[in-house]
């Protein structure tokens, strides 16, 4: 699908919404975490680069179409102008008098648009409005475009619209991961349960040429085989499903790799006593809660013929060690080939991001996409309401 981008747009004298996600953690009246902030940047810079003024949208928080004085992006004020390095004026009831009243190269920031129930619900009115303190509409917020919301589709419909550049970047990089990747193509998908991936693993083996499953995901295909998974999180009502994302996969020529060995324990507390068994060996009180050495082995034997790499969940319960080290040994194995240009790694999903932070390779991964529901519905071959109104 072809999409217009700040390049395509002639910004000179123009009002530019900016739809942004800056929905960041705060603690005690200050930004915590300003990542999403930062990447907004080139964006912004853009726009005023061009000639154009930056109205920034976004949301904050789920204040359910009232205002809640707490969620209000006010708090975000003083960690935007950080980022930027200039004043943000922050407008709560805007008219476009009050934008046209202001000089070109001002950045304003538009209070929370989730403050009324108009937002969430895609009212016409209220992408009517929007579209009318603007001339131009730039979506740069991916990680809300899976949400048809006034603000991220309606407004875009009303207004000659594009990509910024962190949706652009992100667009790109999940096609080429996806859209029309370089093969073989080897994905990862970990996390507890199979229910809440059920499209993704459907949509993937029609896709890709290696999947490897893990986290509690693979104990309820290991229990689909016959195996006995002890005390181990497992979805036994779904072993029917997991059959037949098996037997798919196969009619496909996927290769599906659940774990060769697992780490177990009868405890699931840091430093745990623990064993490396093969799969069908899990004792009856304990729990698997990793895949073991033999397991990493086999992925990054894969990985070294691999072009394409999708990781979208961890092996293991990565939050406590040791039951950490077959993701951090996974992924530190594909930084290393992303880093010698053998490799292209997109990852993303918010447990995903934490287990790279954690291996410390987040930076040598080709793309990283911070956001999480817009990345799994990507990824599960979903349109992404956002995205498709820039069309």
């Amino acid at each position: 699908m072809a999409w217009k981008t700040l390049d395509d747009m002639d910004l000179a004298g123009k009002r530019v919404l900016t739809r942004v996600d800056i929905n960041v953690p705060v603690e005690d009246g200050r930004v915590t975490d300003a990542t999403r902030i930062t990447r907004i940047v080139p964006t912004v810079q853009d726009i005023l680069a061009k000639g154009g003024t930056p109205i920034l949208l976004a949301h904050f928080g789920r204040p359910k179409g009232k205002y809640v004085p707490d969620m209000s992006l006010r708090v975000t004020l003083p960690a935007l102008e950080e980022a930027l390095g200039r004043p943000v004026t922050f407008i709560e009831k805007p008219s476009r008098d009050q934008i046209d009243a202001l000089p070109m190269d001002t950045v304003v920031l538009i209070e929370n648009t989730r403050f009324t129930e108009m937002e969430e619900k895609n009212d016409p009115m209220m992408a009517n409005f929007l579209a009318s303190l603007g001339d131009v509409y730039c979506n740069d917020a991916f990680s809300a475009a899976h949400r048809a919301h006034a603000s991220t589709e309606g407004v875009a419909h009303l207004l000659p619209s594009c990509a910024g550049r962190l949706m652009a970047e992100e667009l790109s990089a999940l096609d080429a991961a996806l859209g029309n990747p370089v093969r073989p193509v080897v994905a990862v998908v970990g996390g507890a349960k199979v229910s809440t991936k059920l499209d993704l693993l459907g949509n993937l083996v029609g896709k890709v040429d290696h999947l490897v499953i893990g986290g509690g995901m693979a104990n309820t295909f290991l229990a689909a085989q016959g195996v006995d998974v002890g005390k181990s999180l497992c979805e036994h009502d779904l072993a029917e499903t997991a059959r037949e994302i098996l037997a798919k996969a196969g009619a496909a020529g996927c290769e599906i790799i659940l774990p060769r060995d697992i780490v177990v324990a009868r405890e699931f507390k840091a430093g745990a006593e623990n064993e490396t068994l093969p799969p069908d060996a899990c004792p009856a009180d304990a729990m698997i809660l990793d895949a073991g050495p033999a397991t990493v082995a086999y992925i990054e034997e894969v990985l070294k013929s691999a072009k394409t790499l999708i990781w979208n969940g961890p092996l293991g319960a990565f939050e406590i060690a040791p039951f950490d080290a077959a993701t951090n040994a996974a992924a530190r194995a594909a930084a290393a080939l992303t880093k010698a240009g053998s490799l292209t790694s997109v990852a993303g999903g918010g447990d995903t991001v934490a287990a790279l932070n954690q291996a410390g390779v987040a930076g040598d991964f080709t793309y990283i996409s911070t956001a999480g529901g817009a990345f799994l519905e990507w990824m599960e071959g979903k349109t992404l309401p956002g995205v498709a109104a820039l069309g």
